[in-house]
Formats: C-alpha cells, structure tokens, sequence
C-alpha cells in the first residue's frame, strides 16, 4: 500500500538505526519528545527505543485529546446526557474515561443516558436530522485535526436551521500545549524534564501547517521536525533531530512533506476562524489552565452552542489520586514509574484517560509489552 508498506521496512530502519548511532554522540544526551500519542504508540508497537542508541531518551508529551480533557468535562457531558430526550453524541475513545465518581459516559449510558458513539460529526448530525423531536448534542474534542470537520456541521446546521442540534466544543490547540510545557518549572526552573527538541504532530500540521512550530524554533531554541506516524517517519525524525542538535541548528524541518507545507490548509483554516474563536484559558490534564488553548463557538453561531443552550457551567475535578497521568503527560514520569500501571490500572479497569485513548501512553506501553519485566526507575537527572 502507498506511503504504508514502504514505511514499514525493517531493513530501512536497521540501516536508519545505524545512521543514528553513526551520528550521536556519546558525550551527550538527546532528550526528544514526541507531541503526540500516534508517535507514542508506533514507538512502542515497533520497538523503535530498542534501535536508539542510548544517548537517546525519548519523552512522552500530551498530544492525545481524550487524555488532556479534564474531568470536569467529561462530568459535564454526563449531566447533559441525564436531560430528559437530549441525544449526546461522542467518540468511542470518550466513552471510557473517568469522571467524578468513578463514572464513565459508558456507565452513564447503563444507567439510561441516550448517548451514542459516533465516527464523525457528520453522524451526530444526521442523528438530529432523523430525530426533529430530540435534542442533539455533539461533544465534540480534539486538536486542530478534527475541529474543521465541527466547524463543518455548524455551518450546516446553521444553513439548514436545525433547532435541535448543538455542539459542546472542547477543541483544543497544540501550539499553545507546547508553550505550557516549555514554560512548566520542570523544563524551565528544575531541570527535571530535560527537553532538547521535538518531533512535531503530523495530522495536525496537515491544517495548520508548519509555520506554527518556527517560534519555538527561534524563541526557545529548540529544533522540530513534523513526522508521520509510520516508524520509519520516527526514525527519519530522530535522525534529522540529533543532526540539527550536532551542528548547534533550531530550525523547524518537514519530514512529512508528502502531507505537511509551511502554511498548511488554508481552506480548513478560514473555515474554523470563521465559526470559532480563542478562549482566554482552558483547562488541560496534567498542565492546569493554559491561556488560549481552545476554541469556542463564535456568538453569531450561539443557537448552535451547547455550552450557552443548556448554561453549562465548568467545575475542575482533580485527578485519582493514585493516577499520574498528568505527569505522564507533561514528560516528568514515564507510565511504569505509575504505582498503579499494569496492576489496580489496566485497560480493562481504568483509572486514568492515559490507559483507555488509543492514543495514550500507558494503553501503548500496556498494550505492546513494553512494561513486562521492567522495574521503576526513577527519569534520568538533566546533564550538568
């Protein structure tokens, strides 16, 4: 299959291993993030950290969207759902995650709650087309990937007048998550979570483009190269990451230039300024409030927000208190170093957002054996 096969040959990726270790040197350590959980996980399901040499550490960031969601969010779609006749439509990762309580929309669904799983937005709104006698909502989450296609039936349903649907928007914006993580007292003040550079989101740069990324570049000197999610993309990535470092560069480079240009899509881009605006500050796991980190629907689009519909008033829920999700997704601890990982917390019996999305870190480490045998350790000390 075109762009899969080719970049998933293993001979390719032994003779990218041997450029890495060619290249990186062993007077020094290469402290690499991966935004995103599609990274993480074709780390882990390929075995890509076996092919580094280990000068190389890789870190996990916060780039999965049903991870960062706070509890407080997830408790207000429950409250929706117990509205008499209201639908809440949402993605299949959602549906698990623990809110107050110990409770899930899962559970809110056993207990009576008409919520449904929905492949896109464009099913949550074609629900409120079959059903005029019900109300409609769709929680809509994510990153800059999946708010156009929002933006999409907003504009629909505003063309159509249809009065039963509305979104509860919870989109949120990589740019802004990587400045928290930047500006956090564990890179910037302690030291603990030693960051030299990052393998920028791919999916996400298909919108916003490369540009974004170059003010970390300049401001932070730290190096981005965007990726694919193929484990050759990783490979490539790492190498192109270790090379800029070797030569004192922080430039932001595209590996993904099959999908990725600089400015990006600028079509999806008109369309979600047109029907969404920043919010002042938004609540992410793990990171607390981040100053204009998410979206919300613009006033001309009111009837269609379901946050303004149905006075949706958000309440913060701290985490489990056994759960270190949150520092498993601001890079200061690595999912095995979690007390309750693979024990009290496993995909089947969750306790926290990073072991049900598909694309969290403890799901990817649990799912592909990468915690078997493994003792906790404590994260390595940032160099001298």
């Amino acid at each position: 299959m075109k762009y899969i096969d080719e970049f998933r040959d293993g001979e390719r990726a032994r003779v990218l291993a041997a450029a890495i270790a060619r290249e990186a040197r062993a007077d020094r350590r290469y402290n690499l993030m991966e935004f995103c959980g599609g990274h993480t996980h074709a780390i882990s399901r390929y075995g890509l950290a076996d092919l580094l040499p280990p000068a190389i550490r890789m870190i996990h960031g916060p780039g999965c969207p049903v991870c960062v969601l706070p509890i407080g969010r997830i408790d207000s779609a429950i409250e929706l759902s117990r509205r008499p006749g209201l639908v809440l439509c949402t993605y299949a990762d959602t549906m698990r995650v623990p809110a107050s309580g110990g409770l899930s929309l899962l559970q809110a669904k056993a207990r009576g709650g008409d919520i449904r799983m929905v492949y896109s937005s464009a099913d949550a709104l074609r629900i409120a087309r079959e059903h005029p006698d019900r109300d409609v909502v769709f929680f809509a989450i994510g990153f800059e990937t999946t708010t156009p296609p929002t933006a999409v039936v907003v504009k629909q349903a505003a063309a159509e007048r249809l009065a039963n649907f509305s979104v509860f928007c919870n989109h949120v914006l990589t740019p802004a998550a990587i400045t928290a993580i930047l500006e956090s007292k564990e890179v910037r003040e302690f030291g603990t979570v030693p960051l030299d550079g990052f393998i920028g989101p791919a999916h996400v740069s298909t919108v916003i483009g490369s540009r974004p990324y170059e003010y970390f570049a300049e401001e932070y000197r730290r190096p981005v190269v965007i990726a694919g999610f193929e484990p050759l993309d990783v490979m490539q990535a790492i190498l192109m990451l270790v090379r800029q470092l070797n030569e004192g560069r922080a430039e932001v480079e595209n590996e993904f230039t099959r999908a990725v240009t600089r400015d990006g899509n600028g079509k999806a881009q008109a369309l979600v300024a047109d029907v969404f605006e920043l919010r002042r500050s938004f609540e992410w796991r793990g990171l607390g409030e981040v100053a204009y980190s998410a979206l919300r629907i613009r006033e001309r689009y009111a009837p269609f927000d379901a946050e303004a519909r149905y006075g949706i008033v958000y309440r913060p829920v701290p985490d489990h208190k056994a759960c270190e999700c949150g520092a498993i997704l601001r890079g200061v601890k690595t999912p095995a170093q979690c007390k309750v990982f693979g024990t009290a917390c496993t995909p089947d019996h969750p306790l926290g957002s990073c072991m049900v999305s598909a694309e969290g870190a403890c799901a990817a480490h649990y799912t592909y054996g990468r915690f078997k045998g493994a003792a906790v350790v404590a994260a390595p000390a940032a160099p001298a």
